[in-house]
């Protein structure tokens, strides 16, 4: 979970009276405000554009070269 301690940007945003009732309602069911419920929400919608597994490119660390045929090293 992010902490969203020195926001500073604000956006405004119409939204349908049906959207903001179920919005309302979520925030009364979970106890979070409801800018941390559309922050969240958010977060989760731009982050399934990027595939899944590369939250873990480059914090692997391990040998160079893993491969066990001869001729194929590179070092």
């Amino acid at each position: 979970m992010q902490q969203y301690w020195s926001m500073s940007n604000t956006l405004t945003v119409r939204l349908p009276e049906e959207l903001q009732q179920r919005l309302r309602e979520r925030s009364r069911r979970t106890g979070l405000p409801i800018g941390r419920i559309i922050r969240d929400s958010l977060e989760n919608t731009l982050s399934k554009d990027e595939p899944a597994w590369m939250k873990y490119a480059g914090t692997f660390t391990g040998l160079r070269n893993l491969s066990s045929r001869k001729g194929y090293s590179r070092s």
